[in-house]
């Protein structure tokens, strides 16, 4: 099995040099179930300049020696109000007091080695140090007999429950991206799950 050496914050100058990186990562990871994303580099690198550009983000990534593997990513939900405003209309929570934890991507034969809940750990410390009070995150609605769906796949419900997350109530992100074979765009269900730090 190839072995994970370190997890590790990524910030400064480190950051900036591995943000091509995680771009690749995701759009690697992400291609496969649930997310089909049929990603684009231009596009990836434009998105994860927030996360630059934010003094509250982080950015989590995993090695193996050198050689970047994984990584994670979050900020305050306010970074991303625009997106998910909508979603959180109606639960009467206060969006200045979460922090999304936006991602996490690894290598498939980096997996079981605990890096996930690493990932979790780091930027949930990090959203503490910061003094929000709740952490969140949304994952990606297929339905049950979607073609594309592997018969070994396993959701990770179990894995967040383990973390302390439950899904929100009602709370439903809806974004667009290319699946993989598709010729253009088609908007998706995310449903956000949260906890109290």
């Amino acid at each position: 099995m190839a072995e994970v050496t370190s997890v590790r914050p990524l910030t400064g100058a480190t950051l900036e040099a591995a943000l091509d990186d995680v771009a690749r990562l995701r759009i690697e990871v992400f291609r496969a179930w649930p997310y089909l994303y049929d990603g684009d580099l231009e596009y990836e690198r434009s998105y994860l300049q927030s996360y630059r550009d934010s003094y509250k983000a982080i950015v989590v990534g995993a090695f193996d020696n050198d050689c970047p593997i994984g990584a994670s990513t979050g900020a305050p939900l306010t970074d991303h109000a625009d997106d998910f405003a909508a979603a959180f209309q109606g639960t009467g929570l206060d969006l200045s007091q979460i922090f999304y934890c936006a991602e996490s991507v690894l290598l498939s034969d980096y997996r079981g080695q605990g890096v996930g809940h690493k990932f979790f750990d780091q930027r949930e410390a990090h959203a503490r140090a910061q003094g929000f009070t709740k952490c969140a995150f949304c994952s990606v609605q297929r339905p049950a007999d979607h073609p594309m769906r592997p018969a070994t796949y396993r959701p990770l419900d179990t894995f967040w429950k383990s973390r302390g997350y439950e899904p929100l109530p009602g709370a439903i992100a809806q974004f667009s991206w290319k699946d993989v074979g598709d010729k253009g765009e088609t908007l998706k269900p995310l449903q956000f799950w949260i906890r109290d730090l």
